[in-house]
Order: C-alpha cells, then structure tokens, then sequence
C-alpha cells in the first residue's frame, strides 16, 4: 500500500498550530544561506517509479494526474523539516529540508511549482517529489529551505498561489551541463541561478569575499524568465575539483559544471 511509503510532512505525528508537527522544526544550526541556495531550473523528467499510482491516506483516495501542464491552485502552505530530513519521500528521493521541494496530494512527481506567498509577496520556484499534506486543507508542504525563502517559517502556515512551470528541452537550456575529460579545456562552475539580480549579486559577493575568484553574474532565460547565474570561472577542466570544494564550503552545496565557458 502506498500510504505506508508515505515518508513525507503530513502523514506522522500530531500537529502543533503553527504548522509542523510537535517533533518537527528547523534544523539546530540553521542551515546554508538562503540566498546561496538557488531555485531548481525546470526541466524535462520520466516520471518518478513510485508515488504517481492511486492511494489511500485517513481513508480518502487520492488519484494524482499525469499531467500538469497550467495548473493553478490557491491555498495554504506549511512546511516540514529535520524530523523528515534524510527520510525517503513518496518519490524513493532522499528528503533534503535545506532543498527546494515540496510536496502535493496529486501532482506528477516530479512536478516544477512557481509558489507566492500572498501575504509577503515572496516566490519560489519548487520541485514537488513528495506526498501531502493530509491535515488542515492545505494545498501545499514546503521544505525549510522553501519556507525560509517564502518568509513562513515563523508563522507555519501562509496563503500561497501555485502554479506549474514548464520544463525546458536541454536543447534549448541556455546553460549545458558537461562530462569532463581528463586535462581538457576549461569550464564554470554555476554556484546558483535566481530570479532577482540582487540575490545574485550577494552571492557572487559573498564567494569574492571568501577569495574565490573571479565570479560573474550571466543571464539567460528559461522559457520567459529571466535568471541571473552566479558563476565561477573559468577554470582549467584539472582544477574543477578542487574549485568545486572551495564553493561547496562557502554555500554548502556542489556547483554545477556548464559549458558555456569562454
């Protein structure tokens, strides 16, 4: 039964008022810098093996939809956090609360969600690969690190609008991920994409502040939206591990590797 594969944000525990369960909350240290953490770029995927067949939860039957494409809802979000993290989601994915995730009753897993938060007017883009939540009405379960850019984690809950964004062919990305070859050429390192140049611009200074240089701010779009792609580089393809490391400390994730270089 699927419910039982149902590791996501609303199926244990019981739930306190301001949005997550009892057991659950933030993580003790906080986490990575919001503002180093970039939104998912959308793009083309199979269908996760499991979590998009019909199930049972509290017994009401949900039946997700294979297809999302204009979808639009609004309602209320929470978030869950570090008594999930690690877990395996409704998608066999690992649960990273510090991740832009989120979970949903019926959308495909994966699923890309543009998410505003109608109470501050902040927005997200989020990938869904998980389940919930199954208490409350809502429509939404957003990961910490989501929440902490939505500006929700204090309040637990919050008025959002959702709506799907469409993926983009990787032929058509304006960005390319690469395949080293020992010892060939040089490449960047995307340390992350946003949708405001000043969330790029701090990131960019934050990395220059830690001596990694140089760092530059690209464009480039996917679909309609403009991104700003906070970028080290180029460095020479033998270096790229070493360089790598260096960002992974300052912002606690691993850069991209693109080809769009020189």
């Amino acid at each position: 039964m699927l419910a039982l594969a149902l590791q996501g944000c609303s199926f244990f525990g019981s739930e306190r008022p301001g949005g997550y369960f009892e057991d659950d909350g933030p993580p003790l240290l906080g986490g990575p810098d919001p503002a180093s953490v970039p939104d998912p770029i959308p793009r083309i995927e199979p269908l996760s093996k499991t979590g998009n067949a019909p199930y049972e939860v509290y017994g009401v039957r949900y039946r997700p939809v294979q297809e999302a494409r204009g979808y639009r809802e609004t309602g209320v979000a929470s978030w869950y956090g570090k008594k999930f993290h690690g877990r395996k989601t409704s998608s066999g994915e690992i649960y990273d609360m510090h991740a832009m995730t989120a979970a949903h009753k019926t959308l495909p897993l994966p699923t890309y969600l543009r998410v505003y938060n109608l109470d501050n007017g902040n927005e997200v883009v989020v990938r869904v690969n998980d389940r919930g939540p199954f208490l409350g009405g809502r429509v939404l379960d957003l990961s910490y690190m989501a929440a902490r850019k939505l500006g929700l984690v204090a309040t637990g809950t919050a008025r959002v609008r959702i709506e799907t964004v469409d993926a983009v062919s990787p032929a058509l990305a304006p960005v390319q991920e690469v395949t080293l070859t020992p010892g060939g050429g040089q490449v960047l390192l995307q340390a992350g994409s946003f949708r405001l140049s000043g969330n790029a611009q701090k990131l960019r200074r934050r990395l220059e502040d830690a001596g990694i240089r140089p760092v530059r701010v690209a464009t480039g779009r996917v679909g309609n939206d403009l991104y700003y792609r906070v970028q080290v580089g180029p460095v020479a393809a033998g270096e790229m591990r070493m360089h790598s490391a260096r960002v992974h400390e300052v912002i606690g994730v691993e850069p991209t590797v693109v080809s769009d270089c020189c």
